[in-house]
């Protein structure tokens, strides 16, 4: 739906947001990371859907200022006294730093985020699609575009330590990008984006067990080359 919004950009923002949820985290004294990044994460998303809302400035603008501000805040803050070698890892993602508490909030989120997916699919593709027949339908556009900054906020934060601050981006845009290429309907768009995202969560996994590497660049490059192998069917299903 990131992709049909045309904010492919978005995830970017969030997850250079990581940084500073962390960081006001450890201002505020909050003992847990991934708590403190959910919770500013969810807030981002929310004020940058709202300013994108206000048409104030377009929306690829309002994103990149709130990249850009994200990570300065983070660095600002985490980077005092010299501390941020602490942290640097945050940056390309690392699959065993993930600990036993980060899989018990993976598992409560898929069914949550499953069913609220499943609950705002129509509501959102509209939304997507014509946003002025959304409104005439009755459907809250506002809301339903809350919900889903929301929804990805939480998806981002949750993988951040794995995937990284640096590819998180890339891993929710180009699964979904892919399987445009090689889908004739939206239900279709959508399965497939799952299916390459699983292929390639696992394909990565292995290629960086066996090559020594990173586990989130090794994700990240199997999405792009499923990308690259359907991008020229892409001109079939139109």
């Amino acid at each position: 739906m990131a992709v049909n919004q045309q904010m492919a950009f978005f995830s970017d923002a969030l997850g250079h947001s990581a940084l500073t949820g962390i960081g006001l985290g450890i201002v505020l004294g909050v003992s847990s990371d991934l708590l403190a990044m959910l919770i500013f994460g969810i807030v981002w998303a929310l004020l940058i859907s709202r300013i994108k809302q206000t048409g104030a400035a377009s929306t690829d603008t309002v994103i990149s200022v709130f990249s850009s501000t994200g990570i300065a805040v983070g660095l600002l803050i985490l980077s005092r006294d010299g501390s941020f070698s602490r942290y640097s890892a945050l940056l390309a993602g690392d699959v065993l730093a993930v600990a036993p508490q980060d899989l018990l909030w993976l598992a409560i989120a898929l069914p949550v985020g499953g069913g609220l997916w499943a609950l705002l699919y129509n509501k959102l593709l509209m939304t997507a699609v014509n946003p002025a027949l959304a409104q005439s339908r009755g459907i809250g556009t506002k809301w339903v575009e809350y919900a889903f900054v929301s929804l990805v906020a939480v998806a981002v934060m949750l993988s951040i330590r794995w995937v990284g601050v640096l590819l998180i981006n890339a891993l929710l845009i180009l699964p979904a990008a892919a399987a445009r290429n090689i889908s004739r309907t939206s239900r279709q768009h959508a399965l497939i984006s799952v299916a390459l995202g699983l292929l390639c969560g696992v394909g990565g996994l292995i290629a960086a067990c066996c090559l020594n590497t990173g586990v989130g660049a090794a994700v990240v490059l199997c999405a792009a080359l499923c990308y690259a192998v359907t991008l020229p069917f892409r001109r079939f299903v139109r």
